[in-house]
């Protein structure tokens, strides 16, 4: 049986989550926008996985928008902000995810104003002299809570004090964060932030931004008055209801899970450091519980990941929605690892699924497939 350690991408949709679902899928019919019963009973639905995903992220109910996942509600909010001020200037960290990277990149050249990438040092982590002087003539500033590939935490309260001492306003890609380690939008000091339902145990296809009510944010999306008028478009009621029942779920198990997902990581990480060409990225500073990514000398990323997927272990090169491409990630070149290297990177990421015997026999694959390529070296070196 194949071994799932690729939960940074997508999580198994939780069974309960499932049954929480099912009415929504066929038996209870009704449009949310309708006034008579069975629209009521699709709005107070909807209504109650707001007030559920509220409790996880500490807001209000009224700040959460959904939206159909993580990269719609990254558009929304970046199209939608620089739209509605016809901002100066837009900054974004250098490891984003492509759904910051590539609205940003567009609003900037629509626009005609400067995009300015936020630099990291060699572990992941902004540069806070860089950060100050670079946010100051910006409109919005998009920093990603815990990156995706190597699950470094960005620490936001210094930028957040930059931000708004400069007048911006700060978003925060939550979406590998929330679920796995404590999100608190009230305390944070960002003004808007992504969540997706399918990094924490939820259905695909439902995601939320949640916003300061102070945001200018303009609909990105025409044709009707859902989500307040920042969202047109018929709900999808049972992936949001799925989406509620996750992330209540989520609060309930977060301490549980990431005691779990931890001891996993550093499990692996202990093993992976006894290889001698296996480098682990960001080792020493903060991550994700359940994230650990990292390179092997001589070897490439996608032919090392095909190898373990033969071996029966599900992991990824990096960014699912990057993946296939032949280059390194922009995440390790940010953080100026050496190319080859870079190109070698296999991101693991566990999820509540997972065990101590997944580890000890990834770690026992995982050797197997570094000594037999030493060995041909070797043979070839002596013909």
């Amino acid at each position: 049986m194949a071994t799932y350690l690729d939960n940074n991408a997508s999580t198994a949709l939780d069974e309960s989550v499932l049954q929480t679902m099912q009415p929504y899928l066929g038996s209870v019919a009704g449009n949310a926008s309708s006034l008579h019963r069975f629209g009521r009973l699709q709005r107070d639905a909807i209504e109650q996985a707001r007030q559920q995903l509220a409790e996880l992220v500490g807001s209000q109910p009224e700040q959460v928008i959904f939206t159909s996942g993580g990269t719609e509600a990254n558009n929304l909010v970046i199209k939608g902000v620089m739209s509605a001020t016809q901002g100066r200037a837009l900054a974004i960290g250098a490891t984003e995810h492509l759904s910051v990277i590539q609205p940003a990149q567009q609003v900037a050249q629509e626009q005609g104003i400067e995009l300015t990438m936020l630099p990291v040092d060699s572990r992941g982590r902004l540069l806070p002299a860089e950060m100050q002087a670079r946010v100051q003539d910006a409109s919005l500033v998009s920093v990603m809570m815990a990156n995706n590939e190597t699950g470094v935490i960005q620490d936001l309260s210094d930028l957040s004090t930059a931000v708004n001492a400069a007048g911006g306003w700060l978003h925060s890609d939550a979406s590998q964060a929330a679920g796995k380690i404590a999100v608190d939008f009230a305390s944070s000091g960002v003004h808007a932030m992504t969540l997706s339902s399918h990094k924490l145990y939820g259905p695909q296809g439902a995601g939320a931004l949640i916003i300061d009510k102070r945001l200018p944010l303009q609909a990105q999306c025409q044709g009707g008055a859902q989500e307040k008028g920042y969202r047109a478009g018929t709900e999808n009621v049972a992936a949001i209801v799925g989406f509620g029942a996750a992330a209540q779920l989520a609060k309930q198990q977060l301490e549980q899970r990431s005691k779990h997902t931890r001891l996993l990581r550093d499990e692996l990480q202990a093993g992976l450091k006894q290889m001698a060409a296996v480098e682990v990225f960001a080792s020493d500073v903060e991550r994700l519980p359940n994230t650990l990514q990292f390179g092997v000398a001589g070897f490439d990323g996608e032919t090392l990941l095909m190898q373990l997927d033969r071996r029966g272990f599900a992991v990824s090169s990096g960014s699912a929605c990057t993946s296939g491409k032949a280059e390194a990630s922009h995440v390790l070149q940010a953080m100026q690892v050496d190319n080859a290297l870079a190109l070698s990177a296999v991101r693991v990421s566990f999820g509540i699924q997972n065990t101590m015997q997944d580890v000890e026999a990834f770690i026992t694959a995982l050797r197997s497939i570094t000594e037999m390529k030493t060995s041909a070296v070797m043979m070839a070196a002596n013909v």
